[in-house]
């Protein structure tokens, strides 16, 4: 008898043993995080900004992959900063900031606190501020569109992707123009594709410019579209 009464005690420890061993711990708690971001950039400003008192547009630009972490000259390299090297001129501010890590995605917070600080502290019209971006701009650019849908007057993305869901964040009234090149290997003209039929779909006002036979580098074409700058002046926020 004490054999068996001192055998089921035994089992009773081990069984409470395992339960105490299997219970979980949930704890609450909270940790305030900073998130410092080095943005170099260049700031363009067209050729009679000091010389009146108007205020004028600013666009965005985000550049791809290629020029990330890298010597900040080499944005210089494609779309609108390639254009002002070689002398064009422009109806409004151009925002160029660079994303200082080789291997990550834009840190679109940051860049909207440098795009907010640039706007403050010089003439621009926040009804008239642009984006556009290439490549993995243009995927920072839609991130954009969908995380401060009030902030843009118009956006141009070059070769960008986006989970399409978030075309249900997009302001509606904001006009896009989507460039892609139906033979791009880094990202397929898929992605624009079934974006640009989903916005539609929902009433936007979207253009859509499909290169046929063109690569990635669909922006060589895009950004010396005379026509998509006029566009973009063209564009005004409706408070």
């Amino acid at each position: 008898m004490q054999k068996n009464l001192s055998g089921f005690l035994i089992l009773v420890a081990m069984l409470l043993l395992q339960a105490c061993a299997a219970q979980s711990h949930l704890i609450q708690d909270e940790m305030q995080t900073v998130t410092k971001e080095n943005l170099k950039y260049y700031l363009y400003y067209p050729e009679d900004y000091f010389d009146t008192e108007d205020e004028y547009g600013l666009l965005l630009f985000l550049h791809g992959g290629g020029e990330s972490g890298r010597n900040v000259e080499e944005i210089k390299d494609t779309g609108p900063p390639k254009m002002l090297v070689e002398g064009k001129q422009f109806p409004f501010l151009i925002l160029a900031p660079q994303n200082s890590h080789a291997k990550k995605w834009w840190n679109t917070d940051a860049v909207v606190q440098l795009l907010d600080s640039v706007v403050d502290s010089n003439r621009v019209d926040k009804r008239r501020i642009y984006l556009t971006g290439l490549s993995r701009g243009g995927s920072a650019s839609w991130e954009l569109a969908t995380q401060y849908p009030d902030k843009f007057a118009a956006m141009a993305v070059v070769c960008g992707m986006t989970p399409l869901p978030y075309a249900h964040w997009i302001d509606r009234d904001m006009p896009i123009w989507v460039f892609h090149g139906d033979q791009d290997d880094v990202i397929n003209v898929e992605e624009s594709d079934k974006m640009v039929k989903k916005l539609r779909e929902m009433g936007h006002d979207v253009r859509y410019t499909r290169y046929k036979d063109v690569g990635h580098n669909a922006w060589g074409r895009a950004y010396t579209t005379d026509s998509l700058y006029t566009w973009f002046a063209q564009q005004k926020r409706i408070d």
